[in-house]
């Protein structure tokens, strides 16, 4: 089966994340490594890739500072770029018309936070009528604490993620389940 009517959505892999307080690079290599054969994938297989960048009124997120910009590991030469103020890439940015104009029916999706941006661009996509493939293995998270002081690794997250998401929002696919589909 030929997903040509897809696209690889690489949502705020950007420069900003490495100045904010929560910033911990142990997933890091990992995560560079699958969204780039995420990225050079898509690309051999001819699939439109659209990236997004987070711009908001915090230091690091504003256009301004310099940080709104590819993390500098990352090689990707897009086919469009959109910019969010929230956390879904589908709000104000353009990026449903885009889609639609260019007959996507199916959106791959990858990039940072896990939970947040990713996610929930995820369960719009969804809602709108997309099938999704969340690639989880090219996001990246970082650990949190929960208000009652337990700790929630990267992994964790990440697992609960793929748990909510499954088969309800998204198929849980890995960077070669993703490719496959497109080739």
């Amino acid at each position: 089966m030929s997903d040509k009517d897809a696209a690889l959505i690489v949502i705020d892999a950007q420069e900003s994340f490495r100045q904010a307080p929560y910033w911990d690079p142990a997933e890091l290599p990992a995560y560079l490594e699958k969204q780039q054969a995420l990225i050079d994938g898509a690309r051999v297989a001819g699939l439109p890739i659209v990236q997004i960048f987070h711009v908001d009124q915090d230091d690091a997120f504003r256009l301004a500072s310099g940080f709104v910009r590819t993390l500098g590991e990352l090689s990707i030469a897009p086919d469009v770029t959109f910019h969010k103020g929230v956390h879904s890439a589908l709000i104000d940015t353009g990026l449903e018309s885009w889609l639609r104009d260019n007959n996507i029916t199916k959106v791959i999706i990858s990039g940072i936070r896990t939970e947040q941006c990713c996610e929930t661009t995820t369960r719009h996509a969804s809602d709108l009528g997309f099938d999704v493939d969340y690639v989880t293995e090219a996001t990246l998270t970082f650990p949190m604490t929960h208000a009652d002081g337990t700790r929630f690794s990267a992994a964790d997250i990440k697992k609960r993620t793929e748990l909510v998401l499954s088969k309800r929002f998204a198929r849980i696919a890995t960077v070669a389940e993703a490719l496959d589909q497109a080739a």
